[in-house]
């Protein structure tokens, strides 16, 4: 996980400053993904290479809404994977058992210049609906999104 954390590219279009440590991983891990298996749902997984099992993502959603049946979806994957259709099979798979689930929409969010997550998004069947701007902490930037939902 320090591996994609770390990694400035897999990053640039993510709220948080890429990871300095394993560390500081592990405290990330601990405090923000683990924590919410406190909940009553949570919905996140590693990504793994089939051959040999290495970690090479991440797809989870938060953001849950029970009374809507609603949730956001988020992924990361390392580069050398990018292009290769895996982070659109994992959110199509994700989506497919959020559906039998009983979740009724969920929706995701690219950066305009994030062209690749937004093929995924599509391609996952996802449609766009529309984009709006945000100034992203800390990274104190404006990122212009596009916000995609399927509904079930």
């Amino acid at each position: 996980m320090f591996e994609i954390y770390h990694d400035e590219e897999v990053n640039k279009f993510l709220p948080w400053f890429p990871f300095q440590s394993i560390e500081e991983t592990k405290e990330y891990l601990y405090n923000t993904i683990y924590k919410e298996y406190d909940q009553r749902i949570a919905y996140h997984y590693a990504i793994e290479e089939k051959a040999n099992h290495k970690v090479i993502g991440y797809i989870g959603i938060s953001k849950i809404d029970e009374e809507k049946g609603s949730a956001e979806l988020g992924y990361g994957l390392l580069k050398t994977y990018w292009g290769k259709g895996i982070a659109t099979e994992a959110s199509k798979a994700l989506l497919k058992r959020l559906k039998q689930d009983g979740f009724k929409s969920i929706f995701a969010t690219n950066d305009v210049n994030n062209i690749g997550s937004g093929r995924v998004l599509e391609k996952s069947g996802m449609t766009y609906q529309y984009s709006y701007g945000e100034r992203w902490q800390p990274k104190n930037n404006t990122v212009t999104f596009k916000l995609h939902r399927i509904d079930f």
